[in-house]
């Protein structure tokens, strides 16, 4: 399963579009705004929930929770290194690898790659593509990718 996320450049507030191989809106992802932390629901094509993404607050490192169904499923936590970021999923059993500032990495359980993340250039706003093994896995992977683009995001901002 290939998506690719594709944020609005003239929105208030975070607010993406997910869009299948065939450039087809596969799911919409709306930011909360006012909030303390970072909180992004993921809405199918008929407008149901089928993530919920939560930062957590009070934390020495980021984290982030998500919610399918209302459930507590896994926490995405970037953990401490110098040079290179590293974030682990907790509750699924991911890792998350590779070079993450120019959105080029891959998420695996064992070995096993679960989903590719890679920027797609010269585009108009931010935009990124997931290749995705199984698609029992697209919501958790999707969940993953965002979180993780709100952490770079974050840091881009700290930076300048």
């Amino acid at each position: 399963m290939k998506l690719c996320v594709k944020q609005e450049v003239f929105t208030f507030g975070d607010k993406f579009n997910i869009y299948d191989a065939d450039g087809n809106v596969r799911y919409t992802c709306e930011g909360e705004v006012f909030t303390l932390g970072k909180k992004l629901h993921v809405y199918d094509t008929i407008g149901d929930e089928v993530a919920y993404i939560e930062q957590q607050l009070f934390q020495f490192l980021p984290t982030f929770t998500v919610f399918v169904g209302g459930v507590d499923v896994a926490q995405i936590v970037k953990e401490f290194s110098f040079f290179v970021p590293k974030y682990y999923v907790n509750g699924l059993d991911w890792s998350v690898d590779g070079e993450f500032f120019a959105h080029d990495y891959y998420v695996s359980r064992d070995g096993e790659k679960i989903a590719e993340i890679y920027k797609e250039w010269l585009t108009f706003g931010d935009c990124y593509c997931m290749d995705i093994n199984d698609d029992y896995d697209e919501v958790l992977a999707l969940a993953v990718c965002l979180a993780i683009d709100v952490c770079i995001s974050a840091s881009r901002n700290n930076n300048h």
